[in-house]
């Protein structure tokens, strides 16, 4: 049985830095793309950063230069570190891995599991 579970989220000033993660249980963590998602209220889930075996990591534009993906395979856990925080960053954070095969890594719906989310709330 797969499961995910994040941690780390919270409530942050604006410019601050909170680091999420998400230990992963019950898959061959070296077969999976592990990726990281957000939904704020009232809109759809986007991607954020992805990272796989080789040291290969993908971000959406918001967040480049300032968002940190990483793994640790001996912990079988995914980070995500994220700086210079701005409110619009305020939303859920899911992570999700998708076994590795050809797919595209930053479409949410080719993900197999998901975590049940973390709150990052950033205020002003």
């Amino acid at each position: 049985q797969v499961q995910l579970v994040e941690s780390g989220g919270g409530l942050v000033q604006a410019g601050g830095s909170l680091r999420l993660s998400c230990a992963a249980s019950g898959l061959t963590f070296s077969s999976y793309a592990m990726g990281w998602f957000r939904q704020a209220p009232g809109k759809e889930r986007e991607f954020v950063a992805t990272s796989r075996n080789g040291g290969i990591t993908y971000y959406a534009d918001s967040v480049k230069d300032r968002f940190t993906i990483s793994r640790d395979s001996a912990k079988n856990t995914v980070y995500l570190q994220m700086n210079n925080l701005k409110p619009e960053d305020t939303a859920v954070y899911y992570c999700a891995a998708l076994r590795l095969g050809g797919r595209v890594l930053i479409n949410s719906r080719n993900y197999d599991y998901w975590g049940q989310g973390t709150q990052v709330t950033v205020s002003s």
